[in-house]
């Protein structure tokens, strides 16, 4: 049988949510990781748009794995306040969509070197952030993401030392490590036990270029085959990165992508399918 919680970033199929549910039904994915919604992110929605959002998701028999939010994605200089508001938005959001999980971010800083004093801050924003977790029932998963202070896998180990409880967990993106000159089978070893999701992107530590699942340095075989024989059951969730598509400029990847074709139904069927091909030589 298929792996049944298999995800995305639909988005990156087209702006449009119609477009993107009709591609979603016919690779049979049942879930998606809302990110961007008919040109607007999906912190931007109000109410009438997150209530119209869910009925097409109903109408079309797709759920929502986690919110896709930009939370934790600004410089700890940022106004930290307006940034929560924000988050609090996001917040009912997920709950309007049933939604568990909120994928979140440890924030940029100025200057080259973490200090204590900004990691101090990125564990007390945290803290905040988390604290209204619980009181809402939602669970924040932290992805590691270049730049940010929890892209190496020894300072996300930290965070979860730190922060890790049912409202805390871990992501898992492969290609965001290798783009961070991070061995994802040494912060496989490191975070094995925190992850409870999975974004599927690979990418080339030659020159951090993103390619399908299993062509890259990511390693994504070795983890998938570890997490599965442990047991996981948590989601994998299509994040391609194979083309550009509207919203990428707004997702701090600065070169990295700027000559790519356009994305669409094409290159993201290229993702299950690079995905599906790893599931089935390891045995799911």
């Amino acid at each position: 049988m298929p792996y049944s919680k298999i995800s995305g970033f639909s988005d990156e199929i087209a702006s449009d949510i119609k477009t993107q549910f009709e591609v979603l039904n016919k690779l049979g994915i049942k879930y998606f990781e809302p990110r961007g919604v008919n040109g607007k992110n999906i912190s931007e929605l109000n109410d009438d748009e997150v209530i119209a959002l869910k009925a097409e998701m109903d109408e079309c028999g797709i759920k929502a794995s986690s919110i896709g939010s930009p939370i934790g994605k600004i410089k700890l200089s940022d106004d930290f306040s307006a940034h929560f508001e924000l988050f609090k938005r996001v917040v009912k959001t997920a709950k309007m969509l049933d939604a568990k999980y909120i994928r979140v971010f440890s924030f940029y800083h100025d200057g080259d070197e973490w200090t204590d004093a900004d990691r101090s801050q990125v564990l007390s924003q945290l803290k905040k952030l988390i604290e209204y977790a619980k009181e809402n029932d939602v669970v924040l998963l932290h992805e590691n993401e270049k730049d940010i202070y929890g892209d190496i896998a020894p300072r996300c180990l930290d965070l979860m030392h730190e922060l890790y409880c049912d409202n805390f967990k871990a992501v898992f993106d492969p290609a965001n490590f290798v783009q961070s000159n991070q061995d994802t089978i040494e912060a496989y070893d490191m975070l094995g036990e925190y992850i409870e999701y999975v974004h599927i992107k690979d990418a080339m530590a030659s020159d951090w270029s993103v390619v399908p699942a299993g062509y890259g340095d990511g390693n994504i075989e070795f983890v998938l085959k570890s997490l599965l024989t442990k047991g996981y059951n948590g989601f994998l969730s299509l994040e391609p990165h194979l083309g550009s598509f509207e919203g990428l400029s707004s997702l701090e990847m600065g070169d990295i992508m700027k000559d790519l074709p356009e994305s669409g139904e094409g290159t993201f069927t290229v993702a299950y399918n690079a995905l599906s091909e790893i599931l089935e030589k390891i045995g799911e």
